[in-house]
């Protein structure tokens, strides 16, 4: 019969803001399999190799976590679609549009969960649509920076369009980006015209 010790897994211990990675990280990772709002809190914490208890002590509710969890993926799409340090203009645009449109195809189902399965309980009643929002503004920033003198407001409703036409994209995603790209050519052109 092996020894009790045998079936207990050690815990390391770690600061509080490494534990607290740690519990997102792992969320992050079963985010992709399932949306945040069907992660179990007992999974994670096994995983972790800590009692649902003291997860509870670095995230004060279920709700909590799972908002964490949702806030660390729409950073992690930030990160992941931002233009190379130094580059700016029109290639940084179409870099950010050809990684936002990798992103969104690769992760299909991730990204769908994050931009419109997180509503309701994750979010103020007032503004359910709030992860789409700030993930678009976020990317709408990117592209603003890249090319100074856009509208903020034209150019959040593009990222939608973007982020739409990705979602329906074939294999052709270069051919996706282009179009994506002369569509704000357009939309800058009848701006200046306006």
């Amino acid at each position: 019969m092996p020894s009790r010790s045998a079936h207990t897994t050690s815990r390391v211990r770690l600061t509080p803001e490494e534990r607290r990675r740690q519990l997102v990280g792992i969320g992050l990772r079963k985010f992709v399999e399932r949306p945040a709002l069907e992660l179990s809190l007992d999974e994670v914490a096994a995983e972790a190799g800590v009692s649902r208890g003291l997860l509870f002590h670095y995230f004060p509710s279920k709700t909590a976590y799972h908002r964490a969890v949702v806030e660390a993926a729409g950073r992690r799409v930030l990160r992941t679609v931002r233009p190379d340090a130094g580059l700016t203009g029109a290639p940084a645009v179409r870099q950010i549009v050809e990684r936002l449109i990798a992103q969104i195809v690769r992760r299909r189902a991730s990204y769908l969960a994050l931009v419109y399965g997180q509503a309701g309980p994750l979010h103020d009643q007032d503004d359910p649509g709030a992860t789409a929002t700030s993930l678009r503004a976020g990317i709408a920033e990117l592209v603003c920076r890249a090319l100074p003198g856009l509208d903020p407001g034209v150019t959040h409703a593009w990222v939608a369009y973007v982020e739409d036409r990705a979602l329906h994209a074939g294999a052709d995603t270069a051919r996706e980006a282009a179009h994506c790209v002369a569509a704000l050519q357009a939309l800058q052109a009848l701006e200046a015209a306006g």
